[in-house]
C-alpha cells in the first residue's frame, strides 16, 4: 500500500475486483494515482477502502470492474452508502501490452477510465424482482440444457442399441421415448441390451425430473414476470422468456438507460456507422447483451407471422428491394424503441 500526499479536490476511486481481494487505486482530478490498497471482500474490507480514499479528500465516484460478478457486493454496498458507482469494462488488449497487467495497474487504469468520461455506464440495482428473475432464469437454462443433453444420450444410445431394441424405439417421438424407457426392467446387467436398457430407463427417470424442475421455474417466472412488467407482456409476441430476458438486460433500475437509443444499442440492435470517403453505409452490431437481441428477434418473428401491421410492413419494404434479413434488423430496432418506452414508463 502506497500513499501520497493529501489532495485538495475531490477523488475518485478504481476497484479491480476478485473473488478473496479487491485492489483499490485513489487518482486525483487530474488523474494522478494517489496510493492504492488491497481490502478483503467483506464489509470489514469495503469500510476499509472506503476510509482509506477519504483520507485523501472527499470521494467523487467510485469505478468498479465487473459490477456483474465479484464487484456485484461491493457495488451494493457502496450504493447504499450513497457513492456513486460506475462500470469500468476491462483494459482492453492493446493497453495491457504496453502498460502490463497487475491487480493495481488495473484499479489504476479503472480510476483513469472514469475519469477521461471512458467509463460512464450506470451499474444495475441488482436489489429487486428483476434480479430474483434473473436467479430464476440461470437455474432454469441450466435444466433445460441438461433436458436436451439427456434426450440426445437416448437418441445415441437408441442408434447403437442391438436388433429387436432398436427397431422398438427408433420411431418414438421424444415423449413417447421416454415413457417407454421409464419403466424398462433390464434385469442383470449381463449384457449389451441389459445395459442399454438400464442406462435409457435412468436418462428417461432424469429427462423427466428435469421437465418437472422446468415446469416450475416457468410457474414462478411467470408469476414474477406478470406481476414486474404487465405491460410488457401485452405486447404483440412477447411472452414470460422474452420478457424476462429484457427485462434482464434493463435491471432493476431501467432509467439508467438515458435513451431508447442506449437501449438498442445494448440490444446489439443499433446499426455501426461504418462509412469511409464516398462510402456512406452502416454495418450489423455483434456487441450488445445477445440474450435481449434474440428476444428481440423472436418477437419480430412472432409479428411477422400473425401481427397485420408488421407483415403489410414487410410487404412495402420487400418491395422496395430489402431483403428478409435486412427487414428483420429495421424491425429489431423498431421493437427495441416500443420496449424500451414500456420498460421506464
Amino acid at each position: 500500500m502506497a500513499t501520497m500526499p493529501q489532495t485538495l479536490g475531490g477523488v475518485t476511486v478504481g476497484v479491480d475486483t476478485h473473488g478473496k481481494i479487491h485492489v483499490g487505486a485513489v487518482a486525483d482530478p487530474l488523474g494522478r494515482i494517489l496510493g492504492t490498497i488491497e481490502v478483503t471482500t467483506d464489509e470489514r474490507g469495503f469500510r476499509q477502502l472506503e476510509n482509506y480514499a477519504k483520507g485523501f479528500g472527499t470521494i467523487e465516484r467510485f469505478g468498479v470492474e465487473g459490477t456483474g460478478a465479484y464487484g456485484a457486493t461491493l457495488c451494493r454496498w457502496l450504493t447504499n452508502r450513497g457513492h456513486e458507482v460506475l462500470e469500468v469494462d476491462r483494459p482492453d488488449r492493446k493497453m495491457r501490452r504496453l502498460r502490463g497487467k497487475s491487480d493495481p495497474i488495473d484499479a489504476c487504469a479503472a480510476a483513469q477510465a472514469v475519469l477521461s468520461g471512458r467509463a460512464s455506464g450506470v451499474p444495475k440495482a441488482r436489489d429487486g424482482a428483476v434480479e430474483a428473475i434473473r436467479v430464476l432464469r440461470m437455474a432454469r437454462g441450466s435444466a433445460v440444457r441438461g433436458r436436451t443433453q439427456t434426450m440426445n444420450q437416448m437418441h445415441a444410445l437408441v442408434t447403437s442399441a442391438v436388433d429387436p431394441l432398436r427397431m422398438q424405439l427408433r420411431s418414438c417421438s421424444p415423449a413417447k421415448l421416454v415413457d417407454r424407457c421409464v419403466g424398462m426392467r433390464p434385469g442383470k446387467l449381463d449384457s449389451p441390451a441389459a445395459a442399454t436398457k438400464f442406462a435409457l430407463r435412468e436418462l428417461a427417470r432424469r429427462h423427466r425430473a428435469l421437465d418437472e424442475e422446468v415446469e416450475r421455474f416457468d410457474e414462478e417466472l411467470s408469476r414474477l414476470v406478470a406481476k414486474r412488467a404487465p405491460r410488457l407482456v401485452a405486447l404483440v409476441g412477447v411472452g414470460t422468456d422474452v420478457a424476462g430476458a429484457l427485462l434482464v438486460t434493463a435491471g432493476d433500475n431501467p432509467d439508467r438507460l438515458r435513451s431508447e437509443a442506449s437501449f438498442a444499442h445494448l440490444c446489439g440492435v443499433s446499426p455501426i456507422p461504418a462509412s469511409s470517403g464516398r462510402i456512406h453505409r452502416h454495418r450489423l452490431n455483434r456487441g450488445g447483451d445477445r440474450s435481449a437481441n434474440q428476444a428481440l428477434w423472436r418477437i419480430v418473428m412472432v409479428r411477422m407471422s400473425w401481427d397485420e401491421r408488421t407483415r403489410a410492413y414487410a410487404a412495402r419494404r420487400t418491395s422496395e428491394g430489402l431483403s428478409k434479413r435486412e427487414i428483420i434488423r429495421c424491425l429489431k430496432r423498431y421493437v427495441a424503441r416500443e420496449v424500451y418506452e414500456v420498460l421506464v414508463a
